[in-house]
Order: C-alpha cells, then sequence, then structure tokens
C-alpha cells in the first residue's frame, strides 16, 4: 500500500535517523545540544521524533564539515542566521582562511617529502656501499643528521583528515 502523498511523512526515530544517515545515535544527540539540529518533537513516552527533513539537514551539515569548517564554527554561524543575522561574508572569510590553511599544509608536506626523498637517496647510497649482512646504520644516521643540520627540519605535516563527529563522550566535551 502506498503512502498517500497529502498526508505528512511520519518522523523518525533516533535509530532509523541514525541508519539513514550514518551517524550515531550520540552524534545526533550531540549535533541537538549544540544547535546543529534542531530539538526534535517527543513522542509521549519521551523517544526523539525527528521530521523528515532532519536526514537532509544532516547530510549538509557533512558537507559543511567535510569543507573544513569546525563544528564550532557551524554552531556559531547557524546561531548569527537564527537571530536574523546573515552571515555570508563571514562564511566566504572563513572559507577563504581554510584554503590559505590547506595551501600552508600543502605547503608543509611538499618540504617533508623533498626533505624524505634526499633521505631515502642517501639511505640508497649507503646501502650500495654496505656489505649484505652488515649493519649500514640509517637509523643513526637521523640522529646524526639532526646533530650536523643547523638549520630547522620542516615541520612534520598535520594530517589533512580530521574527525568531523566526536565518537566518544570524551570527545564531546
Amino acid at each position: 500500500m502506498e503512502r498517500d502523498p497529502s498526508t505528512p511523512e511520519p518522523g523518525l526515530r533516533i535509530g532509523e535517523l541514525s541508519a539513514r544517515t550514518g551517524l550515531s545515535r550520540d552524534t545526533l544527540r550531540y549535533y541537538e545540544r549544540r544547535g546543529l539540529l534542531p530539538s526534535p518533537a517527543r513522542e509521549s513516552n519521551g523517544y526523539r521524533l525527528y521530521p523528515p527533513a532532519a536526514v537532509e539537514r544532516l547530510l549538509w551539515i557533512r558537507q559543511v564539515l567535510r569543507a573544513g569548517f569546525t563544528l564550532d564554527e557551524l554552531a556559531s554561524l547557524l546561531a548569527e542566521r537564527a537571530r536574523g543575522g546573515i552571515p555570508c561574508r563571514r562564511v566566504r572569510a572563513l572559507g577563504a582562511a581554510k584554503l590559505a590553511e590547506m595551501e600552508e599544509r600543502q605547503r608543509e608536506l611538499a618540504a617533508a617529502c623533498e626533505a624524505l626523498r634526499g633521505l631515502l637517496a642517501d639511505w640508497d647510497r649507503r646501502l650500495e656501499a654496505t656489505v649484505p649482512g652488515e649493519r649500514a646504520g640509517l637509523l643513526d644516521n637521523l640522529a646524526a643528521r639532526a646533530a650536523e643540520d643547523s638549520t630547522p627540519s620542516p615541520p612534520v605535516p598535520r594530517s589533512p583528515l580530521r574527525k568531523t563527529r566526536p565518537n566518544t563522550r570524551r570527545e564531546q566535551r
């Protein structure tokens, strides 16, 4: 039997919303507390009943987070919008700052790759000059290089991947 399109679609319990979005129940509750997801209606037994539009809202939040925005930034922007503000210029400025940060991380990563290429070339030379079965001292060579090198090493690049939602209660705090 098909659902009558004139009747509103029933709400979603938290487990159903979790299954449709791939977000944990804890994450959904956390987003609700942070103001990213409007508080849902409650059934008579106290269960949350989310509107079907919550699915699209959560998928949109995931896209915003994937673009590099933090939960704090998103919550602040949504709060400004809810107060009647128009945060478009702020969104643009934050996006530009995110891009600059990513480009800097790319430069750091490129420098780290170049340093590793040089190290590997040196290690290849050392291995070629070492009799099989003897130590080439590759790891020891790192300490010697650090002592000889007066210029600071390129920074260890931060991972471009970050968590977009909390996985544990400790991370939520």
